[in-house]
């Protein structure tokens, strides 16, 4: 019903569609991916060997269009913890077997106007804070309704109301880990382009409504702003720059009162393909009751405070994460285009009751050869006084139509 609404207000919005000729695009891609995790306290390692496919159809007629798409993940090698079945002796990789219909949406677009109705792919805020999870193997879309507005150049509006967050665990997701999380979310944020970057304000309403899922702990309100711009240093050099500052508290159903901050400050120097950069994401803490630090519920759980992934949840004292990363991008390296080579090191603190948490070393090596990507990923935490030694290494293919 969520979703005949939903619909019905982008019809309702736009100008009648003028009769025009509809065009098809096939939508068809695989990933192969092999995830190799090695966790301290754990009898055994993990080795997850799996497959996913997408596929489906977009079709346009002039300013609307309408997309549908499923997608299937099953494991090859299924020596590994999925989250879901059986008891944990292996380390958790976060990719069941899942089929299920991934995106469903009706999209109305202008130059000044889009206006999106049904399951849809939402990433905000380089995916901290709102993500589409696009690195686990089932990733994570909203049942929602979302319009980006542009009245002016360089100012731009984008407000979303979600009923349904699809997650990562797919069909057969049960308990703490939902296949689909209900609740009345919104996302906005107003940005307006200045000579120095882009300025951003947002509010991030997330509400869960899921008593299995943390006991609505999870529920949150995030008020904040943003500045994200980058300087040209001559003709093969520039540098890219973000700072920002948000204040959380509890929302809705959530049974903790609480207030936590969340800062950001990062600079990243490129020069003839080489970079170098660093920053320091603090997710604060408020009384050290678990769920009282800065959450980032519908946020990435990959890309941000290091591939291995011991900070999600974000643990009750919060999190400081000092990092530096090194490395070098070109558009095209023998047979392979858009090669990246990358390293990053982290150094994690907690927030409050200052403590040395661990810290970690990440590498990337990818390129894109045809219309296949190939990439190889290593994540090592070495602990400290939180969580346990963990290694992982993933080598992955990439394919699109």
């Amino acid at each position: 019903m969520r979703l005949f609404i939903g619909s019905a207000a982008v019809l309702a919005a736009a100008a009648p569609a003028c009769a025009q000729d509809v065009t098809l695009k096939p939508l068809v891609e695989a990933r192969l991916r092999w995830e190799n995790v090695e966790q301290q306290g754990l009898p055994e390692e993990a080795d997850a060997v799996t497959v996913r496919v997408r596929a489906g159809v977009e079709a346009h007629s002039g300013r609307w269009s309408a997309l549908a798409e499923a997608q299937g993940v099953m494991a090859i090698v299924d020596d590994y913890y999925d989250g879901l079945h059986g008891v944990q002796t292996r380390p958790l990789v976060a990719d069941p077997e899942n089929v299920a219909l991934y995106r469903a949406q009706l999209q109305y677009k202008s130059p000044a106007l889009t206006l999106t109705a049904g399951r849809q792919r939402i990433s905000l805020d380089e995916d901290r804070f709102v993500d589409a999870a696009l690195f686990r193997q089932s990733a994570q879309t909203y049942d929602a309704v979302r319009g980006e507005w542009t009245p002016l150049k360089g100012l731009k509006a984008d407000l979303t109301y979600a009923w349904s967050v699809r997650t990562v665990w797919g069909v057969e997701g049960n308990g703490a880990r939902q296949q689909a999380i209900s609740g009345d979310n919104v996302f906005a944020n107003l940005g307006y382009a200045t000579p120095i970057g882009t300025i951003t304000g947002y509010a991030y309403l997330v509400d869960q409504d899921e008593a299995a899922v943390q006991g609505f702990r999870l529920s949150n309100q995030t008020y904040g702003a943003k500045l994200q711009g980058g300087q040209k240093l001559g003709p093969a050099a520039r540098i890219d720059y973000q700072a920002s500052f948000a204040r959380q508290s509890d929302y809705h159903r959530n049974p903790n009162r609480y207030s936590a901050s969340f800062y950001l400050l990062d600079a990243l120097a490129t020069v003839h393909g080489f970079k170098a950069g660093g920053g320091l994401e603090v997710l604060g803490a408020d009384k050290g009751v678990p769920f009282t630090s800065f959450q980032t519920s519908v946020g990435s759980g990959f890309r941000w405070r290091g591939w291995a992934g011991k900070f999600v949840p974000n643990p009750p004292d919060g999190v400081r994460d000092l990092y530096g990363t090194l490395g070098y991008g070109a558009p095209t390296v023998g047979p392979f285009k858009a090669v990246t080579l990358q390293a990053n090191w982290h150094r994690f603190r907690s927030d409050r009751l200052v403590r040395h948490y661990g810290d970690e070393l990440d590498l990337l090596a990818s390129g894109k050869l045809g219309k296949t990507t190939i990439s190889a990923r290593y994540a090592d935490y070495s602990a400290e006084t939180f969580a346990t030694d963990t290694r992982k290494f993933w080598l992955q293919l990439d394919w699109a139509l």
